[in-house]
């Protein structure tokens, strides 16, 4: 949807998703391990921890325990406890995009933290400092998610002002990093890369490679915007870099989309695609939906600028199920202006009008929203106005009684503090015992997910085994190189081997975007199928996309390796549809097979085929007409089947 990617880091020292997952799920365990043997202020403490640390991995599970937290506070009138409770409220209902919760709590804990301030002794004054920063910046954040820039820019230098006197690096890093955001949504790219730049400076100088990273790809985003694109593909090369090296799934989606985007600007449609795809498959492994619509719209887009309008098509209508599933607006509005624009291409000019009004009326319903938003917004700031006054001029008469709370506050937590690491002690043995079992599960499952279908594989962890099955209407395709012995005399093993991978796993990427099961490689062959393990209706013209996408990218590569003077391969694709009988063979080796009149028949349509085509026979045909040009080659023989009849797809 969006050309440029920036990154926007929520919280106060926000991982990323998967070194959230990876480094707090651990602490995780242990802290709701230990949870029931606390009680009072320290099972508060507790609480109000594991809402943090759930804050990115499931925000609906931070808001369950913050919620505990701010109940136990409110019956022990332990206001630092209400505070803090809030505040992880806020961070997870920012993750979920309720931005105006996220403010009203960052509001309630700000009222609290300053009426504590003033009284607290002296080793707490960091501690409550720090946490006011850590509001500052979450509303500062909240109303850049609302588009009022001026309140997130108010917001922000609060929370800087603050980290800067107290010289926290990681703190700073995180607001400028934001406030470049802001800056770069006004367009003043200048005051942007300022903030940017010192982002980064900090990240490289802590050794934070997940922020450098991000930071690598917000400048990228200002040379994009300024037309430089060499520096803009140098950054989102550094940051793709980094997210490779530390593994942060999102942040390399985010730059490869990026550099595709690069590419599509020049012209490159090929290379752009390339990464919308890499972009694409890394969203759909961290099942990020948001992004995954925003990728296949990116996609769509290429597809209609090569007037490869069915491929644009599928594409826009991949994205329009995700962006409904999850309500996102802004995506709904841009797919229906692809969508106008598509059918607009092919003279479908009533079908372009009811497109085009469906995405005025999506773009209305984001500017109505927006309305709305900044009547909230402005009865929230004279609330938060109100109650900042009513709390300075009650400030005098309270502190006693405040100071009195902290100390026993204090005692509290001292004894919880030494308790509670004594209590880790003991819940680390047990827990590393657990989670190496737990990590031997999980690579067995992976290992057992990559020889076996999902279904095939619960079969057989469930009874042992798994019975065969016959399926009426399987559309089973064979790729395989022309002259594959002869060129591969001239390679070394070494790069044998690497341009066969090289071509394999784009086909494994393909076949996965359209449901399709690999069956197996046999040398240069490669086979899979659709409409298995799990039947389906469309698994032909599922198949025929597919081996569109894997002529598609032949050609990309052939051109590639004549450019740079190496062999190349060209391929024949053969596509049937019919009945086969499908099946776990082998006992030390599991492989998932089929068998069938219908495989030997795909697999002639592959040896009857000519390089650089898809074969398809009169049963495919007979499914797909209707959606792809088909060229008759009449009845073909082919090789103990007699004649058959064979036609060349392409697009329409």
């Amino acid at each position: 949807m969006i050309k440029w990617i920036p990154i926007i880091f929520l919280l106060n020292l926000a991982p990323s998703k998967l070194l959230a997952q990876k480094q707090g799920q651990e602490k995780i365990d242990s802290m709701v391990s230990i949870l029931k043997s606390k009680t009072d202020t320290a099972q508060i403490n507790l609480l109000n921890l594991i809402a943090y640390e759930f804050r990115n991995i499931n925000p609906d599970t931070s808001i369950y325990y913050a919620n505990q937290a701010l109940d136990h506070s409110i019956k022990l009138k332990f206001q630092i406890g209400i505070a803090n409770a809030k505040l992880a409220m806020a961070r997870a209902k920012a993750n979920l995009g309720s931005t105006d919760i996220a403010i009203k709590c960052c509001i309630e804990a700000l009222t609290i933290f300053n009426k504590l301030l003033p009284s607290a002794p002296e080793k707490l004054i960091p501690v409550i400092k720090s946490q006011i920063s850590g509001a500052y910046n979450m509303m500062g954040i909240a109303y850049m998610m609302k588009g009022n820039n001026p309140e997130a820019l108010k917001f922000l230098y609060k929370a800087l002002k603050i980290r800067t006197a107290s010289n926290d690096e990681l703190g700073i890093s995180y607001t400028e990093n934001n406030l470049g955001i802001i800056y770069l949504n006004q367009n003043n790219y200048q005051e942007s890369l300022k903030h940017f730049s010192i982002s980064l400076k900090i990240r490289l100088k802590l050794d934070d490679k997940s922020g450098a990273s991000n930071s690598y790809n917000n400048i990228g985003v200002i040379y994009f915007n300024l037309g430089k694109f060499q520096e803009a593909h140098m950054n989102y090369l550094k940051s793709l870099e980094l997210a490779n090296e530390i593994g942060d799934d999102d942040a390399a989606a985010t730059a490869s989309d990026n550099i595709g985007s690069i590419y599509e600007k020049q012209g490159n449609f090929a290379e752009a695609l390339k990464h919308y795809y890499i972009g694409l498959t890394i969203n759909k492994k961290v099942k990020n939906k948001s992004n995954m619509a925003a990728s296949y719209g990116n996609i769509a887009g290429i597809y209609i600028q090569r007037k490869q309008y069915k491929t644009a098509k599928y594409y826009i209508d991949s994205s329009l199920t995700i962006a409904k599933e999850i309500e996102a607006i802004d995506q709904l509005k841009y797919n229906y202006k692809s969508l106008t624009t598509l059918d607009s291409s092919q003279n479908n000019f009533r079908q372009a009008f009811e497109n085009y009004k469906l995405h005025i009326q999506f773009r209305d319903s984001i500017i109505n929203e927006g309305n709305i938003k900044k009547i909230t917004e402005q009865e929230m700031q004279y609330d938060f106005d109100k109650k900042e006054a009513i709390a300075q001029g009650k400030q005098e008469k309270k502190d006693v009684i405040a100071n009195e709370e902290l100390k026993k506050q204090k005692l509290v937590r001292n004894g919880f503090v030494g308790g509670f690491t004594i209590v880790l002690l003991f819940a680390g043995i047990f827990l590393k015992q657990r989670n190496k079992i737990k990590k031997g599960k999980k690579l067995s499952d992976g290992l057992l997910l990559n020889i076996l279908p999902e279904e095939v594989a619960e079969e057989l962890k469930q009874k042992g085994s798994a019975d065969a099955r016959q399926f009426d209407e399987v559309t089973v395709m064979f790729t395989d190189f022309k002259g594959f012995t002869q060129i591969s005399e001239k390679l070394t093993p070494k790069e044998l081997v690497a341009e066969i991978h090289t071509c394999f796993k784009a086909f494994d990427d393909i076949i996965s975007k359209h449901n399709i099961e690999k069956i197996k490689t046999i040398g240069d062959s490669y086979m899979c199928a659709g409409g298995l393990p799990v039947p389906n209706k469309t698994n032909a013209l599922e198949v025929v996309n597919a081996a569109l996408e894997i002529q598609q990218f032949m050609q990309w590569h052939l051109e590639k390796r004549k450019s740079e003077g190496k062999e190349i391969f060209e391929i024949r694709i053969g596509i049937h549809t019919g009945p086969v009988v499908a099946g776990i063979v082998g006992v030390k080796k599991f492989a998932y097979d089929i068998w069938g009149d219908t495989v030997n028949i795909a697999s002639r349509m592959e040896s009857s085929g000519e390089p650089g085509k898809i074969n398809i026979s009169g049963s495919t045909y007979e499914i797909i007409k209707n959606q792809f040009n088909c060229e008759h080659r009449g009845k073909i023989e082919a090789k103990n089947k007699g004649g058959i009849d064979m036609y060349f797809v392409s697009e329409m």
